[in-house]
């Protein structure tokens, strides 16, 4: 091979690394100014919330309510830079997350980062774990039931509408009260074991699954329709096949795009069941740091679930241009 056609063969490589290079770097960009303003929101609330927040630090250190002193005022407002201008507080804020510091909470008295690092492992596994078992059970309801006129598949379709309507609060609730307390097939907390991990994971899935499945089954049902499809049922494809080999690799491009708003979502979500099964994790962090008002830790979940949010957007995008390749990273 000579050297020009060496050169005319990696020109289109280089350009295509140019412009994935191009598209990470905005995307990380967009990324930070989403971190960013999530920052700027909860620092807001941490300043204008009503009430000194010296004396907020100083009940929560007493277990109750105290009349503090100004000397023990000064003090706690020393410490934690309340007594300087609001935009030097605002500034050093900033900087501290710049540098991976969510500061120290007011209840537990470590740094918050200690703190979600070491209860934010079960978290990620039932967020993921939910993540996955709606996928499986959108793409076996999509498989058996999109494109089919009769009364299971409209059961099918029915059973999705109404799931996407359900909260996961509502859903962990009966599942708990069904399935642990009155049936006791599994432990009514949510221990963080396989078996504890069944009904949070459900009560998060079960949605889910129902909004993956109906933009899944839209898309399979136009995919369908289409040409090549035709063309692989007339050489004898079996239906099943064609549905597996060619509609649901199309199919499915819409429920990638909808998965980087899920990761945000179900963490949220899971932040929420993990109260209800009493699991290990950020739940039981966040509600008894929202009821003490621990605002540094709890401002810190938020920046976290941003976080998240951004990199699972980046991560489906890409996976989106990988699956089909005709799609450009813009």
């Amino acid at each position: 091979m000579s050297a020009a056609t060496r050169t005319l063969g990696a020109e289109p490589r280089l350009a295509g690394a140019r412009r994935s290079f191009a598209w990470l770097a905005r995307r990380l960009v967009a990324g930070v100014a989403v971190l960013w303003a999530a920052a700027t929101f909860t620092f807001l609330v941490q300043s204008l919330l009503p009430g000194d927040r010296a004396q907020l630090i100083i009940n929560l250190a007493a277990g109750n309510i105290v009349t503090a002193t100004p000397a023990e005022l000064d003090a706690v407002n020393a410490k934690y830079g309340f007594d300087q201008p609001l935009i030097a507080q605002y500034a050093g804020y900033i900087a501290g997350l710049a540098r991976g510091d969510l500061g120290i909470s007011y209840q537990q008295h470590k740094p918050v980062t200690e703190i979600i690092a070491a209860q934010i492992w079960p978290t990620v596994a039932l967020a993921f774990s939910a993540l996955a078992v709606a996928w499986v059970i959108a793409i076996a309801v999509t498989i058996l039931a999109a494109g089919r006129d009769n009364r299971w598949s409209r059961l099918a379709t029915g059973t999705q509408v109404v799931l996407a309507t359900l909260p996961p609060y509502w859903i962990g609730t009966i599942l708990l009260v069904v399935f642990a307390v009155q049936l006791r097939i599994f432990p009514v907390e949510g221990r963080n074991s396989l078996i504890g991990l069944v009904l949070p994971t459900l009560s998060l899935a079960l949605p889910l699954s129902g909004f993956l499945g109906q933009a899944l089954q839209d898309e399979f049902t136009r995919v369908l329709e289409q040409p090549f499809v035709t063309s692989a049922r007339m050489r004898g494809m079996s239906d099943l096949g064609v549905r597996l080999r060619h509609a649901l690799r199309h199919a499915v491009l819409p429920g990638i795009s909808l998965s980087g708003w899920a990761i945000g979502k179900l963490f949220s979500g899971a932040v929420l069941i993990e109260a209800v099964f009493a699991r290990q994790g950020l739940g039981g962090i966040l509600v008894s740091a929202t009821s003490a008002r621990d605002i540094p830790l709890v401002t810190g979940i938020i920046i976290l679930s941003a976080a998240i949010y951004v990199v699972a957007s980046i991560l489906v995008d890409r996976t989106y241009s990988i699956i089909d390749p005709r799609i450009k990273l813009a």
